[in-house]
């Protein structure tokens, strides 16, 4: 390990480090730099590849589509009888090297009354012209179908010649007659290409050893491809399904929306990594994609840029030597100063340091050693001291815990001769003291008084401020007033000289044992659960009522609800609903509601025992921030 390495061997390669780093990031930076221009430039000419292509494919298919269009000129202007119709489209056929066969085809009636259909068709056999009529119903054929309800010409899909197994398209053109005043549709001339020529065009880009180009149609069939088993057998996404590769996937339909890239892409037939280009034909939606290798095309910048590394390894040798050899001639008094170092490390603070003349690195570095040792030794002094008061603070901070919690009620059930309610209450502490705090006592034997407080702040300024607040609390609840009442005086005698600013946030709450009667009064506190037997879980809305001992002279409402047998309340503080997992995502009020519908029939020791334990689950570990305490209270009726 280099910690256990002398200083020469560290000196030595910390300062090849530093060259090599700042070598490397101007050779990195190089190289990227480098690349980024050769990419550029590739894919500069990539489009440009493609682009001069697909305009080269896009000459000949607009050169055909012309053809149709000057025969509907004719069509649409001229009285046609079936001599001149022969001869015209045998012209075409004859006269067209790129044409294969062209039809006329006429709508139902359209060329004579005593015809269903009519549609002569000159076609190339062998070299030369043959005729026939389109042998089927042909009006509900695609080729005559799409363009007739589109109202505009139509380039089909791809598909298998009959004539000896050719790929092949049919370029669809409609035609028109004005008669009565309406343009009425007569029919559709039809032409047929034969894509061999295209094959070749597409088959003669070659891009080092291994690049190649491929075209597909609108619906994303192979046209051209260097592996035939694709072509008009497999879509681009067919193949992007059975690979699984989404990239494919994405591509395919940016190429059938006529949208233009230049994307990296592993090639379907290599398996190696390409840079693509596509590019979509204007003329009938097809798209071509061209891909130029990148390991080849990269080759020369690869084989120097390992040139450069090795050389760059033997000077790092070399020059690691030499410095080695310099810095061992410097060190050898550090190696004594470590001996000594050795020593005080294992508490021999009492070792003689020798004296060295120098006013060196090494000099200044002996003083060091001096003063160090004297320091250690008050230092471990102090820290002895200090360690003891640690201890006695966190004593006495273990007798305050005890002592706020003994001035809680800790017993359950507090009053087992007493069965109008049920009543359950826990405490968390965040720390070894807290603010939070909850009580309960009868102010007469009908009427039962019980609240739930949370102080500003935490520690132990906030332990004697709920302290004081428990104790003033219970006082003034005595006299028998109203809750809003005792909230009130409580917030008056707090808020006397109160230089702290310290408050509480209470839920003050006195029981009719007998009727179910609940009297409340809320300062500023989180809204309690209201749990209804067997109907619903709800929120009790409160009015009003800001944090008891911020602001004298404020005055607190005394509200009313109607507990039926089996009802509870669930009072807490906002460590409950603030608590936070790992995620950073809080416990919240929707997420206590569902929880306590799910336990919505459960006791209530087991209501706060469960809610607890589902806070614990919901932390996933994350310390606690704030303290938590929650109090359940369900009223069984009074006694028969």
């Amino acid at each position: 390990m280099i910690l256990n390495k002398g200083i020469a061997f560290k000196l030595s390669l910390f300062i090849l480090t530093g060259i090599t780093i700042i070598f490397s990031i101007i050779f990195a930076y190089n190289y990227l730099f480098s690349r980024k221009i050769i990419i550029k430039n590739i894919e500069k000419n990539a489009k440009n590849l493609a682009y001069a292509t697909v305009n080269k494919i896009d000459m000949v298919l607009y050169s055909v589509e012309k053809i149709p269009q000057n025969l509907s000129y004719f069509m649409e202007s001229s009285i046609y009888m079936e001599p001149e119709l022969m001869k015209l489209l045998r012209l075409v056929t004859e006269n067209n090297p790129e044409i294969y066969g062209a039809a006329i085809a006429f709508e139902p009636y359209a060329y004579s009354i005593n015809s269903l259909y009519f549609a002569p068709y000159f076609y190339k056999k062998k070299g030369k012209i043959e005729f026939k009529y389109v042998p089927y119903n042909y009006f509900y054929s695609d080729w005559y179908q799409i363009p007739k309800e589109l109202n505009r010409p139509v380039w089909s899909e791809p598909y298998f010649g009959k004539a000896g197994g050719i790929v092949m398209s049919t370029y669809s053109y409609p035609f028109y007659k004005v008669i009565n005043g309406k343009r009425r549709f007569m029919g559709v001339i039809a032409v047929d290409i034969s894509l061999s020529w295209l094959q070749k065009i597409v088959a003669s880009i070659k891009i080092e050893q291994s690049g190649y180009g491929f075209l597909i149609s609108k619906n994303g069939t192979f046209i051209t491809h260097p592996n035939p088993k694709l072509i008009m057998n497999e879509t681009i996404f067919s193949v992007a399904e059975e690979k699984g590769d989404k990239l494919l996937r994405k591509i395919g339909r940016d190429m059938i929306q006529g949208k233009t890239g230049f994307v990296p892409f592993r090639s379907i037939h290599t398996g190696k990594m390409c840079w693509m280009v596509f590019s979509p034909l204007s003329s009938n939606g097809w798209s071509l994609g061209v891909l130029f290798p990148q390991k080849e095309l990269m080759a020369d910048i690869t084989h120097l840029n390992h040139k450069v590394l090795f050389i760059a390894f033997v000077g790092f040798i070399v020059i690691f030597l030499l410095i080695v050899l310099i810095a061992s001639s410097i060190t050898s008094p550090l190696r004594r100063l470590s001996r000594l170092a050795q020593d005080i490390a294992t508490g021999n603070l009492d070792i003689e340091i020798p004296p060295i003349k120098s006013k060196d690195e090494v000099g200044k570095l002996t003083d060091s050693f001096n003063y160090m040792k004297n320091s250690l030794k008050q230092y471990i002094k102090d820290l002895t001291k200090a360690i003891a008061e640690k201890e006695r603070i966190e004593s006495e901070l273990k007798i305050a815990h005890d002592i706020q919690m003994g001035i809680l009620p800790r017993l359950f059930p507090p009053f087992p001769d007493r069965s109008e309610f049920d009543i359950y209450a826990t405490v968390e502490p965040a720390r070894e003291v807290g603010g939070d705090l909850y009580d309960f006592y009868f102010i007469d034997h009908d009427h039962f008084c019980f609240a739930v407080g949370d102080v500003s702040g935490k520690g132990v300024p906030a332990s004697l401020f709920m302290a004081m607040t428990h104790t003033l609390l219970k006082v003034i609840a005595r006299k028998g007033i109203t809750p809003g009442e005792i909230l009130t005086e409580l917030n008056n005698e707090l808020s006397k000289d109160n230089d702290s600013c310290m408050f509480v946030t209470i839920f003050l709450s006195i029981l009719n044992t007998k009727t179910g009667e609940l009297l409340y009064a809320n300062g500023g506190h989180n809204p309690p659960l209201i749990i209804r037997q067997g109907r619903d879980v709800m929120f009790l809305n409160l009015k009003g009522g800001i944090a008891v001992g911020a602001m004298a002279d404020i005055t607190y409402k005394t509200e009313r609800i109607d507990l039926k047998v089996g009802d509870s309340i669930f009072i807490y503080t906002d460590g409950v609903t603030e608590a936070i997992n790992d995620k950073k995502e809080l416990f919240s009020e929707d997420g206590l509601k569902d929880a306590v519908i799910t336990m919505s029939n459960s006791s209530p020791y087991e209501l706060v025992v469960g809610i607890m334990e589902k806070i614990k689950n919901f932390s996933h570990g994350v310390p606690q921030a704030d303290d938590i305490t929650m109090l359940v209270l369900k009223f069984n009726g009074a006694k028969d």
